[in-house]
């Protein structure tokens, strides 16, 4: 399935000093989930922020996400709101330009994001980290069944962008198979910029 990637505008050097921390992975891969988890852990330091992703489809429990109409999204996006948007499996993402300000700040921004966005964000921001959580195609298989989002699509249709799309050169991997909580304290680690062999 094809994603779009567009960078705003507008900047002339690397924004810095604070740390962008992409989660990427395939759909089912418990991106969320982990996520989610390592919020909760890291609440207590203000320096580690999770924004919240603007996107055009209807929410769920297990994200926390920003829903917006595709016309509101349109209208954010010609006001040039959006640090970073791209377009995938129908609908429209972003994340706000306030992650700038973060950056600018010296704190740390981790987001779930799409593959695609991984070379232009190693472009704009001066301290880029990608983290990959992944887990083998028969559990995505799996977790995509259990999940029954409607606005997933065809699961072969995920499955498949999974396998055909290269790895968007990670720094760390996180095979997301044991429980929840071992790999949050994993992606935790990594966050804080802990030693953490895998």
């Amino acid at each position: 399935m094809t994603e779009t990637l567009t960078v705003s505008d507008g900047q002339s050097a690397a924004i810095g000093p604070g740390r962008l921390i992409l989660v990427v992975g395939p759909s089912g891969a418990g991106k969320d989930t982990l996520l989610g988890l390592a919020k909760a852990a890291c609440a207590d330091d203000p320096n580690i922020v999770f924004p919240r992703r603007v996107i055009t489809r209807q929410a769920s429990a297990s994200e926390d996400n920003e829903e917006v109409s595709a016309g509101t999204f349109q209208e954010a996006l010609a006001r040039n709101e959006y640090a970073m948007h791209w377009e995938a499996h129908g609908h429209c993402y972003a994340l706000s330009r306030a992650i700038d300000d973060e950056i600018r700040a010296g704190h740390t921004v981790v987001a779930n994001v799409s593959r695609t966005v991984v070379a232009a964000m190693r472009t704009a921001y001066a301290n880029v980290l990608v983290v990959s959580i992944t887990a083998p195609p028969d559990v995505l298989a799996e977790r995509l069944a259990l999940r029954k989002r409607a606005s997933d699509g065809k699961i072969e249709n995920r499955l498949h962008r999974a396998v055909d799309e290269a790895a968007a050169g990670p720094d760390a991997t996180i095979v997301n198979t044991s429980s929840a909580e071992y790999h949050a304290r994993q992606l935790v680690r990594i966050i804080k910029g802990e030693r953490w062999d895998g």
